[in-house]
């Protein structure tokens, strides 16, 4: 049986879209296969696997609207065991389409749209990845709902535990009342930057909190990693021999042991 991770942070960059593209690619290279579903609007992690706007023609948009089927959504990549639901634009206003359509039927649950149809990914996949948007609205409900645990993208800068604590309260809100069985996978710390005392000292301060729930595997800041999704790949694909390949494929490895893989 797979699973179903979401990675979330209502915070913008922090390494949200990049991890949810490196991990899945890297996890793909190590034999697992994998469905990244992209659930932000902005459609980053859809162009970041290759994947052009232009040919899409079955999205999370028609997923979660009950427009078409797992199946139809679910796009192959050029990359190993890596297959993506993409998002468009169209995804933006899902949540208000949502909204009228619980006003509809007063039966009809809002936020378990996505669980339905992900929940047959997992006789399907080894891992299926969600990169939710930045906010912490009705689709991110929708992830929470649908995923047995989060990875939370923690960026090692001064604010960095600015809004973890509201993410908290909403992962335990959702833990209540939409997904029981809902676990914190890991929290990542990205974008490292050892060359200053501030970055390490974030570091301490998230392990001093969160503990074992922290990898141990920290992505640097590269340039290499922010130029590879330009060019429509994972850093797998894009540097295999750079520092970004190796600490994501470490990363894959880390969430394979934990679970039992």
């Amino acid at each position: 049986m797979g699973k179903i991770i979401a990675l979330v942070n209502q915070k913008g960059g922090v390494g949200k879209t990049t991890s949810s593209i490196n991990l899945a690619a890297s996890l793909g290279a190590l034999n697992q296969k994998v469905l990244l579903v992209d659930l932000d609007p902005q459609g980053n992690a859809t162009t970041g696997v290759g994947i052009n706007k232009a040919d899409i023609k079955k999205s999370t948009y028609d997923l979660i609207t009950d427009r078409c089927s797992l199946e139809k959504a679910i796009v192959p990549t050029k990359f190993k065991n890596l297959y993506v639901i993409p998002a468009t634009i169209n995804l933006a206003g899902a949540d208000i389409e949502l909204m009228d359509m619980g006003r509809v039927d007063h039966e009809f649950n809002k936020a378990g749209q996505l669980k339905k149809h992900l929940d047959k990914a997992k006789n399907v996949f080894d891992y299926t990845i969600i990169d939710c948007p930045p906010s912490l609205g009705l689709l991110t409900s929708n992830a929470l709902t649908a995923a047995n645990s989060v990875i939370i993208p923690v960026q090692c800068e001064f604010f960095a535990l600015e809004g973890i604590m509201q993410l908290l309260n909403t992962i335990m809100l959702a833990q209540k009342s939409l997904n029981k069985k809902l676990e914190i996978e890991g929290v990542l710390l990205t974008m490292l930057d050892n060359r200053t005392n501030l970055g390490l000292e974030v570091v301490e301060d998230i392990k001093s909190y969160f503990k074992e729930k922290v990898y141990d595997t920290i992505i640097p800041r590269l340039v290499r990693l922010s130029e590879a999704p330009s060019h429509g790949k994972p850093i797998i694909a894009y540097d295999p021999q750079s520092r970004g390949t190796e600490a994501y494929l470490n990363l894959a490895k880390e969430v394979m042991e934990r679970n039992g893989k």
